[in-house]
């Protein structure tokens, strides 16, 4: 972790202005191509979920203003930031999780899966006191949805962003899955999320290269 000089930032003037804005968060909803990743977890029978779980997290750590985080008057760099997620528990009632970003997807996925069985019988719905070095990730497989709204913590306004994604549906002989990431705009401009589209792209068109 390390301090970003704020008065030298290039991003000092859209980091004052947008963290005085009443609702700071912005979204960006848009669908992905996962036929060559649906086709390679399930020949190599891998979990949807925790694949995705990786593909979300290793693109968004390629990206260093997916790392930044506001912290009372400073803003901070994370060196990696992990998962936090939801996890579907008996009686439909969903859990929160946290796993550990690992680089190495064999590593995360059997780490991951450990701390998820911990959960479903031990419903947590607080996050961990003072640690933001994370992302807020979730899944609707119920539903192809074109938007989606998260709610965020108001006093102070969180910084952590929130990635989700949908029910996948068919379309043109390709299968394709609705994402959305959610980030404050005091941080991260259009043109990072983006950058984070194009990256879960190339991983989810080449998953034999990094899963």
């Amino acid at each position: 972790m390390k301090f970003i000089d704020i008065e030298n930032w290039k991003r000092k003037d859209h980091y004052n202005y947008f963290k005085k804005v009443d609702y700071p968060h912005f979204n960006i909803c848009g669908n992905l191509d996962i036929t060559k990743f649906y086709s390679y977890i399930k020949e190599n029978d891998f979990p949807f979920f925790v694949s995705m779980l990786y593909v979300s997290t290793k693109a968004a750590n390629n990206i260093k203003e997916f790392r930044f985080r506001i912290r009372e008057d400073k803003v901070i760099e994370h060196k990696t930031v992990s998962p936090s997620f939801t996890v579907m528990t008996e009686g439909e009632i969903f859990s929160f999780c946290t796993s550990n970003f690992i680089e190495g997807f064999k590593e995360f996925k059997n780490n991951t899966l450990k701390e998820i069985e911990k959960v479903k019988n031990n419903v947590i719905i607080e996050d961990e006191p003072r640690r933001d070095d994370l992302l807020y990730i979730t899944s609707i497989p119920w539903v192809s949805f074109t938007n989606i709204t998260h709610p965020i913590q108001m006093n102070p306004v969180d910084s952590i962003p929130r990635i989700s994604w949908g029910k996948y549906f068919e379309e043109n002989g390709r299968i394709k899955l609705p994402i959305s990431v959610q980030v404050h705009h005091a941080l991260v401009d259009g043109i990072h999320i983006g950058q984070y589209f194009n990256i879960v792209q190339e991983i989810l068109d080449n998953p034999v290269n990094y899963l």
